[in-house]
């Protein structure tokens, strides 16, 4: 692996959290967690590779939504441990849930309200 690898600060599992960003309006998408060979990858394909710590696997988003993360631009924020791609979120669906983003639950009054709608049903994006 390339040595601007090193300049990573990983974790003791050898993870970084990384955030997706919309490149067009700066939303932020979601949030996963990348390895070494994940950031390479990514760099490599020009696509965003995560490391999955539920089925413990390196993951191509959209290997089966088909809901790729095309890479605009990468960076390393000021204490070197995470990462901010910035990306082009094919399908507009960035979430397994079928919604534009991961981040659709708004705390108020004690409660966690749903407001973003289901773009498409998981059940036709997960055959």
């Amino acid at each position: 692996m390339s040595n601007w690898l090193d300049g990573v600060k990983w974790n003791s599992d050898g993870l970084v959290p990384a955030i997706a960003q919309d490149a067009m309006d700066n939303s932020v998408l979601m949030v996963a967690w990348m390895n070494r060979e994940a950031l390479a990858l990514t760099v490599e394909s020009g696509h965003a590779v995560y490391w999955s710590r539920s089925r413990q696997k390196l993951w191509h988003k959209g290997e089966q939504s088909g809901h790729q993360q095309t890479i605009k631009e990468i960076r390393l924020d000021c204490d070197n441990d995470v990462i901010l791609l910035k990306v082009e979120q094919l399908g507009g669906i960035a979430c397994h849930t079928g919604r534009h983003d991961c981040f659709f639950k708004l705390y108020r009054d004690g409660e966690w309200l749903e407001v973003e709608p289901v773009l498409k049903n998981p059940e036709d994006i997960y055959r």
